[in-house]
């Protein structure tokens, strides 16, 4: 076990390296010159003073020793200055981390909610009208784009219906029913197409395990079907659902920039978009590199937990 432990913490590195330097690379390659974005296109600028900002942040170096240099400083915990507000990026990123990993839950939640008992009642009943309407139902929220079911929300629960704010966020702490009414619509529209998701794998695990002889031999025996499906088939039938919930936590986390940004919620995501329009490279990087390494470290927890929960694991392989 401790051996395939740390072959999984291995392969974290090499990706977050990857991922982190593409993002680094795709930065530079935007159009325009960094030193003018950052000090203020309506100044009167001269060549010296975009000079000493070029040296500061190191942007007169070629960009794999920027890339290095950065690196270096973000391993040691110093993820820079922001260019636009001139704070830590550090400091940035605990404000607005706690906001994004509190919608992530609450979508996360919403979604496994939505797609558990979905699947097992489209597993049950395969083949008649709770499969198909669950199955019609998993299809269409795959194909709905999560900005286009936000809106059409705001239209409904808010400006029609008045019953849940569109914007704007509140603090847990402050105010735990308010922080929740408003999280609500973005984490559904955030959920909905996880849960969608997960609902077709747990349908497919279900309709596999019930078709094993131990289950048919269960039944033949009288014991119901609920029984049998709840305290027999759900527990081998969870194993692949787990590490698609697991995986989808990465899909929450990319929705979670468009979803913030029509919400008005101040977290990471909206705070990585204001960055890309402001040429804010620490901001971007920064986020960048906390969305990706909670995202892997997930997946990492996710593996482990599949390999305790299934003994077919080779913990050498």
């Amino acid at each position: 076990m401790q051996r395939y432990i740390l072959r999984r913490l291995a392969q974290l590195i090499p990706s977050l390296l990857l991922i982190t330097f593409l993002v680094f690379a795709l930065m530079h390659a935007i159009p325009g010159d960094p030193a003018r974005m950052m000090l203020g296109a309506g100044e009167q600028l001269d060549a010296k003073q975009l000079e000493i900002v070029r040296r500061e942040y190191n942007l007169d170096r070629p960009l794999p020793v920027q890339y290095v240099l950065w690196l270096a400083k973000a391993a040691s915990g110093d993820l820079g200055r922001s260019t636009a507000s001139q704070r830590r990026v550090g400091e940035e990123l605990m404000l607005r981390a706690f906001v994004t990993f509190q919608l992530g839950v609450f979508a996360w939640l919403i979604g496994a909610a939505i797609a558990v008992p979905a699947g097992i009642i489209s597993a049950v009943y395969r083949g008649r009208w709770p499969d198909l309407l669950a199955t019609f139902a998993a299809v269409g929220a795959v194909a709905l784009p999560g900005f286009w079911l936000g809106i059409m929300m705001i239209l409904l629960f808010g400006v029609t219906l008045g019953w849940l704010p569109t914007r704007g966020y509140v603090a847990l702490a402050d105010d735990p029913l308010g922080s929740l009414r408003h999280m609500i619509l973005p984490a559904v529209a955030l959920g909905i197409t996880s849960s969608a998701v997960v609902m077709r794998q747990m349908r497919s695990a279900l309709l596999e395990v019930l078709a094993q002889d131990y289950i048919r031999t269960a039944r033949a025996k009288g014991l119901a079907l609920r029984a049998t499906v709840l305290g027999h088939a759900l527990r081998n039938a969870m194993l692949p659902v787990i590490t698609v919930m697991g995986l989808e936590i990465g899909r929450i986390f990319a929705g979670s920039v468009v979803i913030e940004t029509l919400f008005g919620i101040p977290g990471m995501g909206r705070l990585m978009v204001q960055a890309v329009f402001q040429r804010d490279f620490p901001v971007v990087q920064g986020c960048v590199l906390v969305m990706a390494t909670a995202v892997l470290v997930i997946n990492f927890i996710t593996d482990i937990f599949y390999a305790v929960l299934d003994p077919r694991i080779r913990y050498d392989g």
